[in-house]
């Protein structure tokens, strides 16, 4: 959500008077630029069950003379900041996912985020499956639009020669690529246990809880010589590149989207993904720019991986066609244009609205 709102708002300060707020990490609230965006970053007391408790953003809200508020969910702090401002301004919610993971609150919280989506004028997701499947909208699809997320390839396109000939003579020759957070959902012992059954070599790039974990199911398996940690690295291009495809593993529906299957794709290479109920295939599309496969199954990825590696001709076609959907589908300009257009959209259906709230008789 953060990279996502970070394009985005490097794009709309050309096109609108932008005011950014967020939770700062510590008690005292802060107003800075950055590259000419202003950034309000309001003190948090502490924390609820992760949501930061911004004190100000009431406050905030309320204040910033703004003709429309664009809120990112899951947000419960920026959701309750808004009702409690008695705010009148025109709603967008973009809707990147469930709350997931805190089924808890996400049951207290529900109601709260059903009126917040009754009183949008719009809806923004990512994807269309995610806008079908989600708990969260049902009854709502009528103002949803899918706008999905982008990337900018430039950055993946100066990737040094140099770098990726020596990952290649390091790892190589057949190499295979996963990117993420080493944490429960996104399935990496899945990967780890298919490589049982694989001749190549895994780089997983990526910190987090599961580390040790995962250390000792490549050591249980017997692939530890195949799988190769390499936390976090400072440059993913020339990675990507030297790889021969990518795997997004991922098992349950928390992986709302991704995006790191766009940087692969934009580096031309085929991806293999699974079939969850979020925008994950939508974006990697099965039979077209990759492979996607059961969810939590190491047999089938063992299956995708072993045929796009025996088969150069098939990955050079996935490739190719990969990169041409991110230029095509997922590029930020087209995002950004769409984006503008569900503001404007909004802020007509609000003009609307208050014309027949005020027409209505009093009794």
């Amino acid at each position: 959500m953060e990279s996502h709102l970070r394009m985005l708002c490097d794009a709309l300060r050309a096109e609108v008077d932008l005011t950014v707020l967020v939770a700062a990490t510590g008690v005292r609230t802060s107003e800075t630029l950055v590259d000419g965006v202003r950034v309000i970053r309001t003190g948090a007391v502490g924390r609820l069950c992760s949501v930061p408790i911004c004190l100000s953003l009431p406050f905030l809200v309320s204040r910033i003379p703004a003709d429309l508020v664009h809120i990112h969910v899951p947000n419960p702090a920026a959701i309750l900041a808004y009702f409690a401002a008695a705010a009148r301004k025109p709603l967008v919610i973009s809707y990147h996912s469930d709350t997931v993971r805190q089924p808890i609150l996400a049951r207290i919280f529900s109601p709260i985020l059903d009126r917040a989506l009754r009183r949008a004028a719009a809806i923004i997701c990512t994807s269309p499956q995610y806008r079908d499947s989600s708990p969260g909208l049902v009854g709502h699809q009528e103002r949803c639009h899918v706008i999905p997320l982008a990337i900018d390839p430039e950055p993946l396109e100066r990737a040094e020669p140099e770098a990726i000939a020596a990952i290649r003579s390091r790892f190589g020759p057949r190499i295979l690529l996963a990117v993420g957070r080493l944490v429960y959902y996104k399935g990496f012992e899945y990967l780890i246990q298919s490589m049982r059954k694989v001749t190549a070599h895994l780089l997983i790039i990526g910190r987090g809880p599961l580390r040790v974990a995962l250390g000792r199911q490549a050591l249980q398996y017997g692939v530890a010589d195949k799988v190769t940690f390499l936390g976090e690295v400072d440059d993913l291009a020339p990675y990507y590149h030297a790889a021969d495809v990518f795997i997004l593993p991922s098992i349950v529906r928390t992986e709302a989207f991704g995006v790191v299957q766009l940087e692969a794709m934009a580096c031309g290479k085929p991806v293999i993904n699974t079939h969850l109920d979020s925008g994950v295939p939508f974006v990697s599309i099965d039979g077209e720019t990759g492979l996607t496969v059961p969810t939590a199954d190491s047999g089938a990825l063992a299956g995708a991986i072993n045929l796009l590696l025996q088969e150069p001709g098939l990955r050079h076609q996935f490739g190719v066609a990969a990169r041409q959907r991110v230029l095509t589908h997922f590029n930020p300009k087209t995002m950004v244009a769409s984006t503008l257009r569900v503001f404007e959209i909004a802020m007509s259906q609000h003009r609307l609205n208050e014309s027949a709230r005020l027409a209505r008789p009093v009794s």
